[in-house]
Formats: C-alpha cells, structure tokens, sequence
C-alpha cells in the first residue's frame, strides 16, 4: 500500500481505481494534494510515495492530484514557502517569466508566419490573408489552450495548417451545430468532409477567384474591412 501508484478516480473521491480494477483507499494518515503547484507536487514526489490520480477523457489526460503522507505534504510546502520568501527565488522567477516570454514571443511569431505560408493567398487577397493568420495564431498558440498548435507531436507548418482548418471547422462551417452519431469514427468522417469543403475555400483565395463578400464564408468570418472584389463567380461553401 505504501509504493509509488498511478491511479484513475473512482465513484467516492477518497477512493482510487488502480490498473488491475481493484479500489484502494489511501492508507492512514494520507492527504490529498490539490494540482496546480508543479514545485510542491515535485517535492511530495521526491518524499515518496504517492499515488498519483490521473483522470482520462479520450486522449487526454488531466490530473486529479496527489495523495501523499499529511507530514510529506505538510513539510515540502513550509519548505517551499521559506524558498519563496527569498529576493534569490524572486529574481530567479522573474528571470525564468522573462526566457518564457520571449520563448512564446518567438513561437507566436513562427507560428503565423507558417500559417501565411500554408495560405498563399493571390495578392488581392493579402489583407484577408493576414487577419486570418492573426486570427488562427490567437486561437491557437496560448500556453495551456491544449490546441493542436501545442502538441510535441507535430512540426511547427503541421501544426499552422492542423491549427488553420480546425479554426476554419468552427467559423466557416455548420460543425458546432452538427448532431453527429455516436458512432464510432463518425466523428472524424465529418471533419475530414468539413476539411475538404475548407481546402477548397481556401483555394478560391489562392487562385485569386473574384466574389462577393456576403457569399464567402471566409470573408464574412473575418468581416471588417472589404477586402473582397465585386462577385464574378460563386464561392463553394465548405460542406457540412
């Protein structure tokens, strides 16, 4: 009962589920530590043991904190208050803002250079090219929005256009209305649909395709200044 577990949660919240099915219950004198201090809860870990919850909703995983001996818990945190009070801890922390800050500075700045790249919008469409580069990069590069533009798994132009045509999925299409069956890969079979309709859309703006405005889903998502040229032909709109 003792040793180091990682643990799913169970119906009681004083009750965990370990990988084989059986239900523990942490052992006397055990605390729950909350999520949300990755200093303390490395420092509780360091003191072991400790059964880690860890919830799973599809591919994602989110902790449900950490149950460590009360004196573990109790000791790291006073530890770590008398570091924290220190002028060294302060300005090592405003050091460390200040190299994270320039590191997203520089991501944000790749991120929607790969974007425009990914776009090629026709010169009649630079503008709209722009806002909409900026609008995908806003969406999708913040710390911690767990976009696709956050994963480790992707180079950074798989990331701009996975980033792009998620982006397209809710603002140019009917995909957040859609009631799609619970069947399975139903799902993705809409979205690789709703994909193709959105390459297409974008290709109008590649080639240069003159339209109207108020027929472009496109345009009419990114609405400010016109920035379309009298319609000549209709767009086709991304299928839903």
């Amino acid at each position: 009962m003792d040793k180091t577990r990682i643990l799913s949660p169970a119906p009681d919240a004083r009750r965990m589920r370990a990988e084989d099915g059986s239900i523990l219950t942490p052992p006397q004198g055990w605390a729950l530590l909350p999520p949300g201090d990755a200093g303390l809860t490395r420092r509780v870990k360091a003191a072991g043991p400790t059964w880690t919850v860890i919830e799973k909703r599809g591919r994602k995983k989110f902790s449900k904190g950490l149950w460590a001996p009360a004196s573990h818990i109790e000791k790291a945190r006073a530890d770590l208050e008398e570091e924290r009070a220190t002028p060294a801890w302060a300005r090592r922390r405003e050091a460390d803002q200040t190299r994270r800050e320039k590191a997203q500075a520089a991501f944000v700045g790749e991120f929607e250079a790969e974007v425009l790249a990914f776009l090629r919008f026709a010169p009649a469409f630079g503008d709209l090219g722009v806002r909409l580069a900026k609008a995908v990069t806003a969406h999708a590069t913040p710390v911690g929005s767990g976009t696709v533009a956050r994963t480790r798994r992707l180079t950074t132009d798989r990331k701009a256009e996975a980033a792009l045509i998620a982006w397209m999925r809710h603002q140019t299409t009917a995909y957040d209305n859609l009631q799609i069956e619970r069947v399975k890969g139903r799902r993705r079979e809409v979205r690789r649909r709703l994909a193709e309709g959105s390459r297409a859309l974008l290709d109008v703006h590649r080639r240069g395709d003159i339209h109207a405005p108020h027929a472009c889903p496109l345009c009419k998502a990114l609405a400010g200044q016109a920035v379309c040229a009298e319609p000549r032909e209709s767009v086709p709109a991304a299928r839903s």
